[in-house]
């Protein structure tokens, strides 16, 4: 005789194992036929189309009347868009933010977009920051920050070019500011690395490593920064702390919705 236990988990397992062909459907690049479900879920296709039923009725899956091959139907991707409706990037780093400040010792910031350009929203003020800390609401530099560069790196021009104008003519003759030539080559290093890092720019003693959060999409959704004395931030301790950062950023971009490997965790 069948106890309610072994019900109750014979039902968990059969969620379990249609989640196995909705995974399918999900990274498919359009609808396949049954066999190609059954095989990329390593499933007998009798029990696949048992599935694929209730997926259609439910209207998790359509099937294409003229081939019969199945793909992901309208109630999926109405679930699809209340996720990322309820997607806030402050609440799911929330937590990545004082982790990442307790591994480090450093103040740690989460940085959006906004029209005059990289705003700080979120913080955790770390032990090895000293006396300086940056407030909330603060509106960063964009060509002279590492937080900066990342959203430079990440966005396409039409974004920051107004923000980028503004950044320039307030900088006039700061022999900080680089040249269009030299932002241009830093640019191609961010992208290239995952990563930005400068050394006394905020502030002359100062060195930040920042990081890109990603959306669903593939999209910068925000930067997660590091900021440390830069005698405390040596060669050795640099390498650590970029790992711990890529890490931290690819974990909140995951939750975000960006795949896994889109985002920029180290190796």
């Amino acid at each position: 005789m069948t106890t309610d236990k072994e019900q109750s988990r014979r039902r968990v397992q059969s969620i379990e194992v249609g989640f196995r062909v909705l995974r399918v459907l999900r990274m498919a690049e359009g609808a396949l036929p049954l066999r190609e479900i059954a095989a990329r879920a390593s499933m007998p296709p009798s029990k696949v189309h048992l599935y694929l039923v209730s997926f259609v009725r439910e209207n998790m899956a359509y099937q294409d009347p003229q081939n019969g091959h199945y793909g992901l139907g309208s109630f999926a991707i109405q679930l699809g868009l209340a996720a990322i409706r309820q997607l806030d990037v402050v609440t799911l780093a929330a937590d990545a933010l004082t982790e990442l400040r307790d591994k480090t010792d450093c103040a740690i910031y989460l940085s959006l977009w906004g029209d005059r350009g990289p705003c700080i929203v979120a913080k955790a003020d770390g032990r090895m920051q000293g006396s300086f800390s940056v407030r909330l609401g603060y509106i960063l530099p964009l060509t002279t920050t590492a937080t900066g560069l990342v959203f430079l790196a990440n966005l396409p021009p039409y974004d920051t070019e107004r923000a980028l104008e503004a950044q320039r003519a307030y900088d006039g003759e700061n022999a900080r500011a680089p040249s269009p030539e030299d932002l241009a080559a830093s640019l191609d290093t961010v992208r290239g690395q995952g990563y930005a890092s400068t050394v006394g720019m905020l502030n002359r003693n100062f060195a930040g490593i920042a990081a890109p959060i990603l959306d669903y999409s593939g999209k910068i959704a925000a930067t997660l920064t590091l900021l440390g004395h830069s005698e405390f931030l040596g060669k050795a301790r640099h390498k650590e702390f970029v790992k711990l950062l890529l890490d931290a950023a690819g974990t909140v971009s995951q939750r975000m919705g960006a795949a896994p490997g889109m985002a920029g965790e180290a190796d």
